[in-house]
């Protein structure tokens, strides 16, 4: 099973996590199924974000580019994602090579000694095609 301890699959008509709006059997549960690539860089961001808030470290491993690819992906299991914004996309979609995604992804953080923390990861990440596929290739996170 792909869900890491604790993961969980949303139901077909649930919204998506991405926040597109989209019930995720439309968005990013085929993706995250392997039964459909991405489009584009910020399609894959999203499902690599649906990814982390479901707790399926395989599909954020299988985008990860090669050249850029830790050995293991092992999500904090004590950090929950709850929203996303998309802010800029450039390039990335059919016609093109390589496309750039900033957004910023809310969490929370649940410490037995500390309560609950919120924050939030802003990261600009790029991304490439390599055999007809969008990968995450890097990100700086500021």
């Amino acid at each position: 099973m792909s869900l890491a301890p604790g993961g969980r699959s949303p139901g077909g008509a649930e919204p998506c996590p991405c926040g597109s709006s989209q019930p995720y059997a439309a968005c990013c549960g085929p993706l995250l199924a392997g039964d459909r690539l991405a489009s584009s860089a910020e399609q894959l961001m999203r499902s690599r974000y649906t990814a982390y808030a479901v707790g399926h470290a395989e599909h954020v491993w299988r985008t990860w580019h090669p050249a850029t690819r830790p050995e293991r992906v092992t999500p904090d299991p004590t950090t929950t994602w709850t929203a996303l914004t998309v802010l800029r996309t450039e390039g990335g979609g059919e016609g093109d090579e390589t496309g750039v995604v900033e957004f910023v992804a809310r969490w929370r953080e649940a410490s037995a000694d500390r309560g609950a923390r919120t924050g939030e990861l802003h990261e600009v990440s790029r991304f490439g095609r390599r055999a007809g596929r969008w990968l995450y290739v890097e990100g700086d996170v500021g």
